[in-house]
């Protein structure tokens, strides 16, 4: 039976057969990363530092947000001391259900999940390196420059989103229910 099968075509299947069992053979081989290694991507990323740098900043940030939530409507004294008051609360709550001790689990189980140890070891020469340690480096400013050209855009976007959403309003009125 085997000699009714063309030379090419045979050659063909062995071709593929042996791609599949090498594709898989790599990747049943694939070591899973080890939690050390894995801490160690996030110490030398430093992780728990930016965290801390959000935190830091959260209060703050949270103040800002409610202002522009209110959009200078003038709120009673009542309301001005509740608002004064809950940034503070939020942010302590924050850093307590946030903290670092409660994170690092699930950042070593995500990292874990989704690289393996040569992959691991790949990114920990990377962020070793200088070029590494730049990225590291620099990437929060970049972060900050990048949300403020977005929160740019945004604000140029509002208008049409909202004028947007007045014409289906509009359009949602004029049709009988």
């Amino acid at each position: 039976m085997m000699e009714d099968v063309p030379p090419l075509l045979l050659a063909m299947k062995k071709l593929v057969v042996t791609a599949a069992a090498l594709l898989l053979a790599g990747s049943l081989h694939a070591a899973p990363a080890s939690p050390q290694s894995v801490e160690a991507v996030l110490e030398v990323t430093r992780v728990q530092t930016m965290l801390n740098s959000v935190y830091a900043n959260l209060e703050p940030l949270m103040r800002q947000s409610m202002q522009q939530a209110l959009g200078g409507r003038k709120v009673s004294p009542e309301e001005q001391h509740l608002l004064d008051a809950l940034p503070a609360k939020l942010a302590v709550l924050m850093r307590d259900e946030l903290a670092w001790e409660k994170l690092k689990p699930l950042y070593v189980q995500v990292y874990s999940e989704s690289f393996d140890q040569e992959e691991i070891d790949a990114l920990l020469v990377f962020y070793r390196s200088p070029a590494g340690q730049a990225l590291i480096g620099k990437m929060p400013v970049v972060m900050q420059k990048s949300m403020a050209l977005v929160q740019g855009q945004m604000q140029a976007f509002m208008p049409k989103m909202q004028q947007a959403i007045d014409e289906a309003m509009a359009e949602a009125k004029k049709k009988p229910s």
